[in-house]
């Protein structure tokens, strides 16, 4: 779909934006309440080639639709893009308020599918709030956190990569086998005493071989503004659910332009699929252990997809550090930092004495 294919979606009714709901699925008229579906798109979510896109240009790229804005934070660097009347507001990943004026988005590598949004902001803020409250020893102020505009919908950019994999590999299979050792020690009776125990040792041998594999959507956040470990307990991702791009998914919401492209995405898709290729050689070598010492792997047929996934997030400083929370904005999974109140664990350490204090009197006169 080109940018120039895309259209505003229009209430039918009183004419104001209609903003996607994720309670339904549908547009929502947020003054009239008039609903409309999205129309199913024709073009299904699928796999590009990778080496061909390696060499697109610029000029080929598109902005998400023709009327997205895009804006920089100052703070952290990073670029939202959304569409009217959805403003630039509070940066989701620092939590500073965004001063700078929105331009016109500039091109992308288009995304070729999309996982609506089904947990509504208000369900988000729930869950966030109750996961505060369960927050031990975290400061009071940070209460205000659980309030709902202290998150935001933001579709966060991912890659996902298909390879075969041939992989040549050299080591050494490692085979164990016992011998029997003769010792001494004392007896009861202080009496050295010969006895005899099994020794486990290991023969080694040359290994080499190839391996083959075939690993499909490996799936690489192409964004630097949430923590790896974050993005990754979010999962999984009901990827079967995706649905072909369309900016009226957008309507309401930011996305993240994507921070790592199609090059650097692969290259940790590389790293995410190795232990799994180790593993299949040390397989292959057999024997009790194996020893590793080369691996040669060649990639071919790679594909990949270019994917918005749903999140709130949001930010916040405490104490000059800065502090993240990401919701799946389809399972409702929450994970993110938390401060620690040093008074309240201090307050609790006092406590502890008093009450050890309290036992050794009660106990001690006894």
């Amino acid at each position: 779909m080109s940018a120039t294919e895309i259209k505003h979606y229009p209430c039918s009714s009183c004419g104001a934006d209609l903003l996607f709901e994720p309670k339904d699925g549908l547009l929502t008229c947020p003054y009239c309440g008039h609903k409309e579906a999205i129309p199913e798109s024709a073009e299904q979510v699928e796999e590009q080639s990778f080496e061909q896109h390696l060499r697109i240009r610029p000029e080929q790229m598109t902005a998400l639709a023709t009327n997205a804005l895009e804006v920089q934070c100052q703070s952290c660097g990073a670029k939202s893009i959304f569409m009217p009347p959805e403003v630039a507001g509070r940066c989701e990943f620092c939590g500073v308020q965004i001063v700078a004026q929105p331009k016109s988005a500039d091109p992308i590598l288009a995304p070729g599918g999309v996982l609506p949004f089904c947990i509504t902001q208000q369900q988000a803020s729930s869950g966030l709030k109750h996961w505060l409250s369960s927050r031990w020893f975290a400061p009071g102020g940070l209460k205000r956190f659980a309030q709902p505009e202290a998150i935001h919908g933001v579709y966060l950019p991912f890659w996902t990569y298909d390879t075969n994999t041939t992989t040549n590999y050299t080591g050494q299979r490692g085979e164990h086998y016992y011998e029997t050792e003769i010792y001494y020690e004392q007896d009861a009776q202080g009496n050295q005493v010969q006895r005899t125990r099994q020794v486990q040792l290991t023969r080694w041998y040359p290994a080499s071989g190839t391996v083959l594999n075939a690993f499909d959507d490996v799936l690489i956040p192409a964004t630097r503004s949430l923590t790896t470990e974050h993005l990754v307990a979010l999962e999984p991702w009901d990827l079967v659910e995706l649905r072909g791009y369309d900016p009226a998914f957008l309507s309401g919401f930011k996305a993240q332009r994507y921070q790592i492209d199609l090059a650097e995405g692969f290259e940790r898709a590389k790293a995410a699929i190795a232990p799994a290729i180790e593993s299949d050689v040390s397989r292959d070598i057999g024997g009790d252990v194996q020893t590793i010492e080369s691996l040669d792997t060649r990639y071919a047929d790679v594909t990949f997809k270019h994917l918005l996934l749903p999140v709130y997030a949001g930010a916040y400083q405490f104490n000059g550090k800065l502090f993240q929370i990401v919701v799946n904005g389809r399972t409702g999974e929450i994970q993110g930092d938390r401060p620690y109140s040093v008074w309240k664990i201090a307050l609790l350490v006092v406590a502890v004495l008093i009450f050890v204090f309290l036992l050794v009197i009660v106990f001690g006169d006894r």
